[in-house]
């Protein structure tokens, strides 16, 4: 490249904005950013001009088309933004695992609205992608601690987390996002599954906007399997969480320190046909007003998903006062083909006055939304 006269380096440039501009945004930016990553890569050499570098930078680059075979696992919140929402209605979030080329997974978003009867409507996705600014890495026993953040002009929808360090270089795996309320101010966590490719732990991502973030890699004995779920409030002015350690059974854990999670006790286990070989947690427990809601996932036969749910004690979720025998939501005939065959799975529902918002994803390829009335929920729950 460096050996390209001035006129044949402007040509090649030229040629890559005309192919690629009105893909993405704030090209040359993302060329120039490229260039200054790779420079501890190349051998040293003379000052570049901008053309160089930034064709260096186009050099250096792929695409990658981050929902091209997947967008699945969502899990919900209210958007901390209500401005326009319905008459009695809310707007919400929606996080997903988003699956491309060599099954890397990303976190994307999408938001919408629901209106005071339950219909749920999700807003037009942007055209564009981006991908965050990283504001810090800090060094942790445990891997890194990073702060990443996007830009004010880039839509909601257009903003892919995608894996950044060494522990997530083959996917950011089923946030699990939940509004948590510490008395002062709310904030957004959510549990996820870093994956190397070869090994597999849990990290904490937090945001109060969803345009800055953090992730955090969560220590401890209970933070080495996947699938853990944070309560949205501390129980007896703890932190609390549900997770699976063992690849069967549910764990209820408590931790004084948000980023570490030791012991657990096991409450749940398999019981009925369709949740046989394993189960787990589909997000975080849902506050109704007597109880918890907690939503699971049972693998049946032929590694068949189906989703239930359990009631759990307020004050004490390590006592189950109900369970359903059978699957609220389980894999039509018409729905059981996609990238994973067979699996209906969620990452988190909502409440919305008297229904609970449920977006659950299909045969791990593309993502639906079911409603229930909480007193038909109670009552399936109950028989």
């Amino acid at each position: 490249m460096l050996r390209l006269d001035a006129e044949a380096a402007a040509q090649q440039l030229n040629d890559v904005l005309d192919t690629f501009e009105g893909r993405h945004r704030n090209l040359i930016d993302i060329f120039e950013t490229r260039a200054a990553d790779m420079e501890g890569a190349l051998e040293p050499h003379a000052e570049l001009n901008k053309t160089q570098r930034r064709l260096i930078g186009a050099y250096f680059l792929s695409e990658y088309s981050f929902e091209a075979s997947a967008l699945f696992n969502p899990s919900i919140v209210r958007h901390p933004d209500q401005t326009g929402a319905p008459e009695n209605g809310c707007r919400f979030i929606l996080s997903l695992r988003a699956v491309g080329e060599g099954h890397i997974s990303s976190l994307t978003f999408r938001s919408g609205t629901i209106a005071a009867d339950g219909s749920v409507t999700v807003d037009p996705t942007a055209r564009l992608a981006a991908v965050p600014k990283i504001r810090r890495r800090t060094p942790t026993p445990n891997g890194e601690d990073i702060e990443v953040a996007f830009r004010d002009d880039e839509e909601l929808s257009e903003r892919i987390i995608f894996p950044i360090t060494d522990a997530q270089a083959n996917g950011i795996e089923d946030a699990r996002f939940v509004e948590f309320n510490d008395g002062a101010r709310k904030t957004f966590y959510a549990t996820y599954t870093a994956y190397s490719g070869r090994a597999i732990r849990s990290e904490l991502i937090e945001t109060t906007d969803f345009q800055s973030f953090r992730m955090t890699p969560l220590a401890g004995s209970a933070a080495r399997n996947k699938g853990m779920a944070l309560f949205p409030r501390k129980i007896d002015g703890r932190y609390a969480m549900i997770g699976r350690q063992d690849n069967e059974n549910l764990y209820l854990i408590y931790s004084d320190e948000l980023y570490t999670w030791d012991g657990g006790r096991a409450f749940l286990q398999p019981e009925y046909p369709w949740e046989f070989v394993q189960i787990g947690n589909c997000g975080s427990p849902v506050e109704l007003d007597d109880c918890w809601l907690l939503l699971t996932h049972g693998v049946g036969p032929v590694r068949k998903y189906s989703i239930g749910a359990v009631l759990l004690d307020k004050k004490d979720p390590s006592k189950v006062l109900a369970r359903s025998r059978e699957p609220l939501v389980r894999p039509e005939p018409t729905e059981r083909e996609g990238y994973v065959p067979n699996v209906v799975y969620t990452c988190g529902a909502m409440r919305h006055g008297d229904q609970i918002i449920l977006p659950y994803a299909i045969s791990d390829t593309f993502s639906n939304f079911a409603t229930i009335k909480i007193t038909a929920l109670m009552q399936a729950v109950a028989n």
